[in-house]
């Protein structure tokens, strides 16, 4: 009787124990998509913090391509009222839409494309993109993680017994894979 109590309290210890390395594990796995959904946002805002001084130099040898412009404004505007990740997701996706028409209005005027001021902001446009692609999948990477941690059995049991739900990757926008088309007339 005093060793079969002993196996339980030891049981019982073992299973507890599990319980708050499991717990601390889950929360250590969402702080790190937290993380890293923030490195995202920095490079976002990075990009952010580039578009007036494209869409300035842009603008002081092009007046015709106002909507852009706008599109540009309400994308940025959108973004910053976003309250969640899935919502930043989309609205960038909005910004990424526009700013390739305005890319490609770049690309289309050669008085633009000899601007240094505009080569270089377009250089730095490109080392922005490439982070930007870099974080996404690095936060996907640390998605799949903790996605993967909470289905796995024993562990979606006390996922879902503390409150731990799957999390959504970040997927481009319906369309994205279509290279924007400016009209000229």
């Amino acid at each position: 009787m005093k060793k079969t109590l002993i196996v339980l309290i030891a049981l019982a210890a073992v299973v507890v124990l599990w319980g708050f390395s499991g717990y601390n594990s889950l929360v250590t796995l969402n702080e790190n998509a937290d993380a890293q959904w923030a490195k995202v946002e920095t490079q976002y805002q990075r990009r952010f913090d580039l578009i007036p001084n494209l869409v300035n130099s842009v603008q002081a040898v092009l007046t015709q391509e106002q909507t852009v412009f706008g599109d540009l404004a309400d994308a940025r505007a959108r973004y910053s009222g976003a309250a969640t990740p899935d919502q930043r997701a989309a609205a960038a996706s909005q910004v990424e839409s526009a700013l390739g028409r305005l890319l490609v209005i770049v690309e289309n005027y050669p008085q633009l494309k000899s601007s240094e001021n505009v080569r270089d902001l377009m250089a730095q446009f490109e080392g922005t993109e490439n982070r930007i692609s870099v974080e996404r999948t690095r936060f996907n990477d640390v998605i799949r993680d903790y996605n993967t941690s909470i289905k796995r059995f024993p562990k979606n049991i006390l996922a879902s017994l503390t409150g731990f739900n799957e999390r959504a990757y970040f997927e481009a926008a319906t369309g994205a894979e279509n290279a924007p088309t400016v009209n000229f007339e």
